[in-house]
């Protein structure tokens, strides 16, 4: 009987927990300085793909080439 209530009401425990997410989740965002951050944003290093590599494999036949 005492664990009646728990099982009728147990969404009223997991709402009360998401908002206590939530509550800290916007005070750990307004500590964030974004124009701080912005200012002292580090480099990113360039781009690299390496599809170049895969050009030199293609297994598609040349126009020159007569078929097999």
């Amino acid at each position: 009987m005492s664990m009646d209530w728990l099982a009728k009401y147990w969404w009223i425990l997991v709402l009360v927990f998401l908002v206590g997410v939530l509550l800290n989740v916007i005070k750990d965002l307004k500590r964030v300085d974004h124009k701080k951050f912005l200012a002292n944003k580090p480099e990113l290093p360039p781009h690299r793909d390496f599809n170049d590599k895969w050009d030199d494999d293609d297994d598609w036949p040349n126009k020159d080439q007569p078929k097999k």
